[in-house]
């Protein structure tokens, strides 16, 4: 295992999807306990780089290491490491919020009186303790975007994938998920979010990449990027670097 401040190595890495090249020699490097803001329009290539990342799909091309593991080489031991907040909902809607929870815990083997403390505190962070015993099939699509976040990162992973976490949300939700997800950050997690909503990623990231087409385009903190494009904000940035209106999906 390589010992240095990366948490994440990416060298010249590919995924094609016969003619569709959806990652194009992508290089990127994410330091520990940085919150990474991965950002790009629609079908710039950033869930298939997540999903090569955790072991979904398999590169055509380059390689890359999560802390100081290659993925492909010693997938079990990133696997370990790892959390994940997928954009599609992911829970059990006959289970409650609290079982959601739970369950994932029990199959991170995390001890159940930790367990249930940390539910209890995870629910009360994002405003989901007064619904914690009701079914999630009964929940908005907020509530169950926020159930799937917390499901995520119930066993405090060193590094996670936040893939849209605030999707659909509120304000105040939005708010309360910005907290619990920079609160990882204060642990000296390694936090990786995708977003369209551009003053999140402003308010919350250390560094920002973006990409578009598969390939790096922009990399730096969003005042270092306000300053080099001459945006007053991430959102004007972010236009003048894509040039065009939301696309297709990833």
């Amino acid at each position: 295992m390589v010992s240095d401040n990366m948490a994440i190595k990416i060298e010249d890495l590919e995924m094609d999807f016969g003619e569709v090249k959806a990652v194009d020699g992508l290089s990127l490097e994410v330091r520990k306990g940085e919150l990474f803001g991965l950002l790009g329009p629609n079908g710039a290539g950033k869930t298939t780089t997540i999903n090569v990342l955790v072991g979904l799909l398999r590169p055509t091309g380059g390689k890359a290491e999560l802390g100081g593991y290659d993925i492909l080489k010693h997938h079990d031991d990133v696997t370990h490491m790892i959390g994940v907040c997928p954009q599609e909902i992911a829970v059990f809607p006959y289970l409650t919020a609290r079982e959601n929870i739970e369950f994932f815990g029990d199959l991170h083997g995390i001890p159940k009186d930790r367990l249930e403390k940390d539910t209890e505190e995870f629910l009360k962070m994002v405003g989901l303790e007064e619904h914690a015993d009701r079914k999630v099939g009964t929940f908005s699509g907020g509530m169950k975007h926020r159930v799937s976040l917390l499901m995520a990162l119930i066993n405090h992973p060193d590094i996670s994938f936040l893939d849209e976490p605030t999707v659909g949300l509120d304000p105040n939700s939005r708010h309360a998920v910005w907290d619990f997800i920079q609160g990882f950050k204060d642990e000296g997690k390694t936090v990786i979010l995708t977003t369209h909503y551009m003053e999140e990623a402003e308010h919350l990231c250390d560094r920002i990449g973006i990409i578009d087409r598969g390939k790096l385009i922009a990399l730096g903190s969003p005042e270092e990027l306000m300053e080099k494009y001459g945006g007053k904000n991430m959102e004007e940035v972010f236009i003048t670097l894509t040039g065009r209106g939301l696309r297709e999906d990833d």
